[in-house]
């Protein structure tokens, strides 16, 4: 690789790392890592490893996180890919969710969250309990979000569209843990995007520094008294970085820092922890921020009762029908109807009104033609084990490949109507059975070409 740095940057680098930002310097003439994060929601890291045997090894800044063999491509096409079996990350972008600590149950907001790796690193975490709140400001960005969140299987998720402030207001004093990954300088997109480098300079260091200082304050806002947040970039900048953080502090004096106990990467001075691509990983920043002054503001849970409308009331049987006709024992769920679209929400939500909400929860059916269909989100977040009909197919087999491309394919004889579709046991999509065929539903946006 020839990588000509800024040297403004360099300077920085001089003055942060000392006699180190030589050996800094000399890795950018290697490749840049390359990973992969299993999704527990859906596989597990043995049928993993499996698949990917002596293509992957462990690295340290997550428990699912691996390193991916650079000789690997177009690992964006391949069926498991499709499935949400695993999310391509970089490998040091897994350090910050490590450091947030999520637990089953927690509610967790992710305010800055496409294209979505750490929001499906949460939702993992989380194992369906509680709830997850992703947003992301601009709206191309926050449908790429969504894509990933139902890729991966995530039920217990609302994904949003808002500015900080507005959702922060809205939704205040009531998430556990707020994961703050700012939109940042890039100085850890070197290696993988020369815009990054391009797009450099003081000024734009100055200019992120200013924003994210606006965006934490928001965040501030969500948190309850004893919540955490982790504050996260992936530039190695020391105003982005530790003076953010200390400006923070120095404005809300009811946080403080809370020391690491990870091994990954290097301690800073405030107790939080700098990656550089030397340490493994491309680069990351990350400090963990505990409230622990009472937050006055608080947001009750959402009224489930509202869901029972006169609209919602004229489809009921059919939508339970629909549902007991694909699930093999039905859990007793909450549906929404929202216009033609039929939703599967969390078990927990916040009260909420006046958001621009893409989705919240699963998207179970839609109303076609005065009937209902089942939609790909719904398959999505299922199993083999909880449906009444699969077809599961090899990694490798033609069939996959063929539904992927959005082909008919054969299938038993017994298969009769709707059918999820997987592939080593990992939900892929669904297709409707008849007379040994298999009639697909694979959206056409996801389809390969």
């Amino acid at each position: 690789m020839n990588i000509s740095l800024p040297q403004d940057f360099k300077t920085d680098m001089i003055n942060l790392l000392g006699d180190d930002a030589q050996v800094l310097f000399d890795e950018y003439k290697k490749p840049p890592y390359k990973g992969l994060r299993v999704n527990t929601l859906k596989c597990s890291a043995e049928k993993l490893e499996a698949i990917f045997a002596g293509k992957i090894q462990k690295n340290p800044f997550a428990e699912s996180g691996y390193y991916l063999d650079n000789a690997v491509q177009g690992i964006g096409t391949t069926p498991l890919h499709h499935a949400g079996a695993f999310y391509v990350q970089e490998p040091s972008a897994m350090s910050a969710v490590t450091l947030l600590d999520v637990k089953e149950n927690d509610k967790v907001l992710d305010l800055c969250a496409a294209p979505g790796g750490k929001s499906t690193q949460i939702a993992a975490a989380l194992n369906g309990t509680g709830l997850l709140w992703s947003n992301e400001i601009i709206k191309s960005r926050a449908n790429i979000l969504l894509s990933n969140i139902e890729r991966c299987g995530v039920k217990n998720a609302v994904v949003s569209s808002e500015t900080p402030k507005r959702l922060c207001d809205a939704l205040a004093g009531y998430f556990d843990k707020v994961l703050v990954d700012a939109p940042c300088s890039g100085e850890g997109m070197f290696r993988k995007d020369n815009d990054a480098i391009n797009e450099w300079s003081r000024s734009n260091v100055m200019l992120c520094k200013a924003r994210q200082l606006e965006i934490l304050d928001c965040a501030a806002k969500a948190l309850k008294q004893g919540g955490e947040l982790v504050y996260s970039t992936c530039t190695f900048s020391y105003e982005e970085n530790e003076e953010v953080t200390a400006e923070f502090l120095q404005g809300h004096p009811d946080f403080i820092t809370v020391e690491s106990d990870e091994s990954f990467g290097r301690k800073t001075d405030n107790n939080g922890v700098r990656i550089f691509p030397m340490d493994g990983g491309e680069g990351h920043y990350a400090v963990k921020l505990k409230r622990i002054g009472d937050n006055p503001y608080h947001t009750p849970d959402f009224d489930f009762s509202r869901l029972n409308t006169r609209e919602y009331k004229a489809v009921e049987k059919d939508i339970l029908a629909l549902y007991e006709s694909i699930i093999k024992q039905p859990q007793s769920c909450r549906f929404m109807l929202q216009r033609d679209n039929i939703l599967i929400l969390p078990n927990t939500l916040p009260s909420f009104g006046g958001l621009n909400i893409l989705r919240a929860g699963v998207l179970f059916a839609q109303i076609k033609k005065n009937r209902l269909e089942p939609h790909h989100s719904f398959f999505m977040s299922l199993s083999p084990d909880e449906v009444r009909q699969c077809a599961d197919y090899p990694n490798d087999s033609g069939e996959i490949k063929a539904f992927l491309h959005g082909e008919e394919i054969d299938a038993d004889d017994s298969l009769k109507g709707y059918c999820l579709v997987s592939v080593e046991g990992v939900s892929t999509g669904f297709a409707k059975a008849a007379n040994g065929r298999l009639k697909n539903k694979y959206p056409k946006g996801l389809r390969n070409n």
